[in-house]
């Protein structure tokens, strides 16, 4: 049978020792063949099945793939995002973890979000990705595209961490603080949320920064425009500070390092379910209006 769509190969990701993967996977990928789709899978998955044919490394499935099938939930995403955005390709996510503010598909949406991905009926959101860059005299010691956050915070001790902030090269302030968050919309229901951040639509075309913890009660989270330049400059004698993207990668720092922030040139391209609203996904996830 054949599809009225561009997606002919179809990759698959999938969270690490989850359970029900091999339950899922060995009738997707028959379903797949009798639709004509080409499918290649992860080691993540090949773990789970009883399959002769060999795993493939992530970015190489990338690059053989129009589209990705992500089984697992927003942690998968965030790994799976960071090797999709740059080479274009959707991510259809199907929540096999926990609350899964990406993962908006249920498992039973699975097949019924499939039909209509290869049937191009495919509702498509474009999320704003960060280019996140370490510098040390003047030199980039680190970049990295993120979909959720960059987080400079203190690792070990107790002590908070000094940091100035910067927006388009002019100064806005010196924090003293357990970190600061910088985030996209994506990321503003993570980790910004937990430290009292605002919650911002995805098509809103801003960046929050959000402080943790801070010294001074008036330091309160700030949204600037997607287009600022962010600049974080960390204080001489700092010790123990660390990067950290996506909640995923993490970096130590050292005296006088910089990390600058901008909107990267790659958006994140993420199919959601048609019949799902924004508000009311959040609605789901947060259980607002419940007594």
């Amino acid at each position: 049978m054949g599809t009225s769509s561009d997606y002919k190969r179809i990759g698959i990701f999938s969270r690490p020792r989850r359970p029900a993967i091999a339950e899922i996977v060995p009738p997707l990928l028959e379903w797949l063949k009798e639709r004509g789709v080409a499918t290649h899978y992860d080691e993540e998955t090949a773990c789970c099945l009883d399959i002769a044919e060999r795993p493939m490394p992530r970015p190489e499935i990338v690059a053989q793939s129009d589209l990705l099938l992500v089984l697992g939930g927003d942690g998968t995403i965030l790994a799976a995002a960071r090797e999709a955005a740059p080479a274009g390709v959707p991510i259809l996510p199907i929540n096999l973890g926990g609350l899964g503010f990406l993962t908006s598909f249920t498992e039973e949406e699975l097949y019924p979000g499939l039909e209509n991905a290869l049937a191009g009926r495919a509702a498509i959101s474009e999320r704003v990705m960060l280019l996140v860059e370490r510098l040390h005299n003047g030199g980039v010691l680190t970049q990295q595209r993120v979909l959720n956050d960059a987080v400079v915070h203190k690792g070990t001790l107790a002590r908070m961490i000094e940091l100035e902030l910067y927006i388009d090269d002019g100064f806005v302030c010196r924090y003293r603080a357990d970190g600061l968050i910088v985030a996209t919309p994506t990321g503003s229901t993570a980790y910004s949320m937990s430290a009292g951040g605002p919650i911002v639509h995805p098509g809103v075309a801003s960046i929050q920064i959000t402080p943790i913890c801070p010294h001074t009660l008036s330091d309160r989270p700030v949204v600037v425009s997607d287009s600022s330049k962010i600049e974080l400059r960390l204080a001489a004698g700092s010790e123990s500070v660390f990067l950290t993207m996506d909640g995923q990668l993490g970096l130590p720092m050292e005296d006088e390092d910089r990390v600058c922030i901008k909107r990267a040139a790659e958006t994140l391209k993420l199919i959601h379910p048609p019949n799902k609203s924004y508000f009311e996904i959040l609605r789901n996830k947060l259980k607002w209006g419940e007594i």
